[in-house]
């Protein structure tokens, strides 16, 4: 078997090699992070070694490590990819590991066979109907290998049964789940995306809700199985890793068909995760393949718009999730020495809708049109804040300078100081001492003994105590009805709030991270659903009250998430349970008339600046009588 493996087209399907002298090749090593490459492959010898964690080996003891195989199963790997039939003698040993790696892929490919079958019956006509409504041809979904899960309950175990696959196997390959009678397919009546290791194997599905009979989620995937794990696979790898590794470069989208789209475009590097956010183990693949490392001249852009030491480009939707998940991306940003882009349709269509509307032109225009993460996630913190005054100002430049702080690379960081000055309106002079204030507190967070720092960290938040602004503690009070209490916060009409109401930029961000999680409209269904299942008003209520808050961190980023647990918990300044509804009201109302007075200044400023403009000035009058008449009412509310 060694015999018909060369070393290097083994490797190359996980790490991007370059040249290294005679007979040798070099890379970022895929079994300890490093940035200067120390992993070598010699073809000739058909040896590899890193130099960096002292690993080393041949082909099957590279296949063993990085795929966590047994050498029996590398083996099959390595013979399925040379085309060499293999035969095995029985030893009578018992497997104590559970079934063979080799048998769920191969329960995969059946899988993926019966699937696609069952997309062209009479049955799947609903998929083939929405994937042709896509712009998708069926050679196109041929490609894909894309099928149909009928309703049936056992349809695929049936056939799985037949092949002589036992129900350990079944089980442990994610394709069904157990029930009081037995097994069941775990997929049924969906359009079904079969997931494939960067190997080619097939090692999971992505299934899409396809019919509105269907409670189910709109996707369900594989669970967590030996050969299938969601932080490290990519949707697309198998076929986007040569050009990735040709282009040095790999493009993140959202979705499956996204993948589809881009790479039908021409954007043959496009990939997408399954089922979860890009985390550390993606950044591990993609590093590997566009052989990211410490480069001199990274970040220069050459004459092709393209990044000197590769580029990963994530594509989001313009609206506050996409926002949300740049933000994330941010945090994650500089574990790439390469530039990290984000590209965003400005109508905020994703880029199968993209190709729907505009074809291949237009998918490709996207991508091209990318911008630096940095650029997008500091410009997505000072969105929505009032620039144009002193107070709006003042809170973009606390909110955005500890990210312009955080830039590591000093003449990186000094650019984005500029622009940010720019961005707010504001001398460089005062922009500048906040971003050296902001490095200070960052350095000496990282230099601050271990010995020294408390076990838990610092709240995001000050506690109530040390707020001094009655506009911030109002808003403050707001946030934690708006948590604990969304039993009373929907009455109130909290979710009918503006994303503008709140002016401290880290509450703006709770606000967003609840808007986007749904409101207290989602507790409400949560009860109802809890309800209907048979639990008491007081379990509905404990246990949707927990799903609520957990949904809110989800969907905010970590600092706002830590921001989030501490709002949730605080004690309430009314804890009285008959005046607790009055209490609440009032909050919302006092946040209300805020927003109306600070809508007045703004008026009486403008009034100001329009001397000379008598027909202007009688407008700006008007508004500014509907407006106090607003804030009467609501002082007679709080009355």
């Amino acid at each position: 078997m060694r015999a018909r493996t060369r070393i290097d087209d083994v490797v190359a399907g996980y790490v991007a090699l370059r040249p290294a002298g005679v007979d040798s090749l070099k890379g970022l090593c895929p079994f300890h992070d490093e940035k200067t490459p120390s992993f070598h492959v010699r073809p000739h010898a058909g040896r590899w070694h890193c130099f960096g964690c002292g690993e080393g080996g041949d082909a099957i003891s590279f296949i063993e490590k990085i795929e966590h195989v047994t050498f029996v199963e590398a083996v099959e790997i390595l013979a399925r990819k040379a085309g060499v039939e293999l035969h095995s003698e029985d030893t009578g040993r018992a497997d104590s590991d559970g079934p063979k790696r080799s048998r769920l892929v191969e329960a995969h490919r059946v899988a993926v066979e019966f699937y696609e079958h069952e997309l062209h019956t009479p049955g799947g006509a609903p998929g083939r109907q929405l994937l042709e409504r896509r712009g998708f041809t069926p050679e196109q979904v041929a490609r894909y290998r894309i099928g149909f899960s009928p309703e049936s309950w056992d349809g695929l175990l049936k056939v799985l049964r037949s092949r002589g696959f036992s129900e350990k196997e079944i089980l442990a390959a994610g394709l069904a789940v157990q029930g009081n009678r037995g097994l069941y397919d775990r997929f049924r009546g969906r359009l079904m995306w079969p997931i494939f290791s960067i190997m080619g194997d097939p090692v999971g599905f992505g299934a899409r809700r396809i019919t509105d009979d269907d409670n189910g989620p709109k996707y369900l995937n594989t669970p967590e199985t030996p050969i299938y794990k969601k932080a490290q696979v990519l949707y697309g790898l198998d076929q986007a890793k040569k050009a990735i590794a040709a282009q040095r470069r790999v493009v993140v989208v959202e979705g499956y068909t996204d993948v589809m789209a881009a790479q039908l475009a021409g954007v043959e590097c496009a990939v997408a995760t399954c089922g979860t956010a890009f985390g550390a183990e993606h950044v591990k693949i993609v590093r590997r393949l566009i052989g990211d490392g410490a480069d001199p001249a990274k970040g220069v852009i050459l004459s092709d718009g393209r990044a000197f030491g590769g580029e990963v480009i994530f594509t989001f939707d313009g609206d506050a999730a996409g926002q949300k998940a740049a933000l994330k991306a941010f945090q994650g940003d500089q574990a790439f020495a390469a530039q990290t882009f984000v590209a965003v349709a400005k109508d905020g269509m994703d880029p199968c809708e993209v190709r729907m509307a505009y074809g291949d032109e237009g998918v490709r225009a996207i991508i091209d049109s990318r911008r630096p993460l940095f650029e997008f996630a500091i410009q997505s913190v000072l969105r929505g804040l009032p620039l144009n005054t002193a107070e709006g100002r003042a809170a973009g430049l606390r909110a955005a300078a500890p990210m312009v702080a955080s830039i590591r690379d000093r003449v990186l960081r000094g650019e984005y100081t500029r622009m940010l000055s720019g961005w707010l309106g504001m001398d460089e002079g005062p922009v500048k001492q906040a971003v050296r204030e902001s490095r200070g507190t960052l350095k000496h967070a990282q230099t601050v003994p271990a010995a020294a720092v408390e076990p838990r960290p610092e709240p995001v938040l000050h506690t109530r105590a040390e707020i001094r602004d009655p506009i911030e503690r109002v808003e403050r009070e707001a946030l934690d009805v708006y948590l604990q209490l969304p039993w009373y916060a929907g009455p109130a009409q909290m979710d009918e709030l503006p994303p503008q109401t709140f002016t401290v930029p880290i509450h703006h961000r709770i606000h967003e991270a609840i808007r986007a999680a749904g409101g207290a409209a989602s507790y409400r269904q949560r009860f109802e659903q809890l309800v209907a299942s048979g639990l008491t008003e007081p379990e509905a209520e404990t246990e949707a009250a927990t799903w609520y808050v957990e949904r809110v961190i989800e969907a905010a980023d970590p600092i706002v998430a830590q921001a989030v647990s501490q709002l949730a918990v605080e004690t309430l300044p009314e804890t009285r349970p008959e005046r607790m509804e009055r209490y609440v009201w009032s909050i919302a109302v006092s946040l209300i008339r805020q927003g109306i007075t600070r809508q007045i200044a703004d008026v009486r400023s403008e009034l100001k600046r329009t001397a000379g403009d008598p027909s202007r000035q009688e407008r700006l009058f008007e508004r500014l009588m509907e407006l106090e008449t607003q804030r009467r009412t609501c002082d007679e509310q709080l009355e």
